[in-house]
């Protein structure tokens, strides 16, 4: 019986040493990947962020000579930030343009994602066709988009010939729907990228449970409600994060066709801190902008992590759970 053990003891330390290796590997394959963002961080960023840190803390604009000799102020200008009308409501308007167009580029490129995860004839063409807009620079989309978008214009135009009204709204110089035209832009020019991500995810999706749910006589809609949808969450949420995030940080697109106007009605957050720092040459006040703004994503990311974090612990004890239900 002891010899028995002993070599039951001496079969499984190859097996354990291979596990140790292997996971020795994985931890030296991403050290490899992490130290030259290491060094970039270090030798890039990490002088701009101090350097930016510098001027939230002393006021200093280029009218006032050497920038090392700037007075130090304190949390004065962080004070001043926080209450200023103009930057809440930039917040604001940041935050439902962002919100409004994550949530449109979710549904198209969802659409379209289920509608091409299967595989057809013509499928690679369509494709091309479909991230086309992504590849788009976004300047080149917003002249394009000003010069189709004139109250006279092509879209008007179209527009007008389905519905049967004369439909003319003033899209670049109405206040109350430019911030909504540049939505719809933004929801054009990047839907592929949900469309991508949420492909991969699709196509990801084991055959498995999707072909016992039609044994047992499933239909499609319920497949997709309590299979497809329950396994797809994680790429969903990754899907919704990265597109608000990028959203937050629209520049060209507003820029080149508003300037933040007409009005404010387009003055977001990167607008309102490009404006602060390089026309009014408020850099201290536009450093510490940047930095609360900073401090608000590093906040939205680390709450999407352990979000996506607890979706993948609730997905991985769903696949035990079946994967015991199969063996009982």
């Amino acid at each position: 019986m002891a010899v028995d053990v002993l070599s039951a003891g001496k079969a499984q330390l190859p097996s354990t040493a291979r596990s140790r290796s292997r996971r020795l590997a994985v931890r030296h394959f991403k050290l490899t990947l992490l130290l030259p963002l290491i060094a970039l961080f270090a030798f890039l960023l990490m002088p701009v962020l101090l350097l930016q840190l510098y001027f939230s803390f002393h006021q200093w604009t280029v009218y006032l000579g050497s920038w090392s000799e700037a007075d130090f102020v304190g949390l004065d200008l962080f004070q001043e930030v926080l209450t200023d009308p103009r930057f809440g409501w930039a917040v604001v308007r940041s935050l439902a343009f962002a919100t409004s167009s994550t949530l449109g580029c979710f549904v198209f490129g969802f659409l379209l994602a289920y509608l091409m995860y299967k595989p057809f004839r013509g499928q690679a063409f369509f494709y091309i066709i479909f991230i086309l807009p992504m590849l788009t620079v976004p300047v080149v989309v917003a002249y394009t988009a000003e010069m189709m978008l004139y109250q006279s214009g092509p879209i008007n135009d179209l527009i007008s010939k389905i519905i049967g009204v004369d439909f003319k709204p003033a899209w670049l110089s109405n206040p109350d729907i430019a911030l909504a035209a540049v939505a719809l832009l933004e929801i054009w020019n990047w839907t592929p990228f949900s469309f991508i991500i949420l492909l991969a995810g699709l196509s990801a999706i084991p055959k498995e449970p999707i072909e016992a749910a039609e044994i047992l006589g499933a239909s499609k809609w319920r497949i997709f409600w309590e299979v497809q949808l329950p396994l797809l969450r994680p790429v969903i949420f990754l899907a919704l994060v990265l597109r608000f995030l990028e959203a937050m940080a629209e520049f060209p697109k507003t820029w080149a066709l508003f300037q933040g106007g007409p009005g404010s009605a387009t003055e977001t957050l990167p607008i309102y801190i490009f404006m602060t720092t390089w026309q009014y040459f408020q850099i201290s006040k536009g450093a510490a902008m940047s930095y609360i703004v900073m401090v608000l994503m590093v906040v939205i990311v680390l709450i999407a992590i352990q979000l996506l974090r607890r979706e993948k612990r609730s997905l991985d004890q769903m696949y035990e759970l079946r994967a015991k239900e199969a063996e009982g």
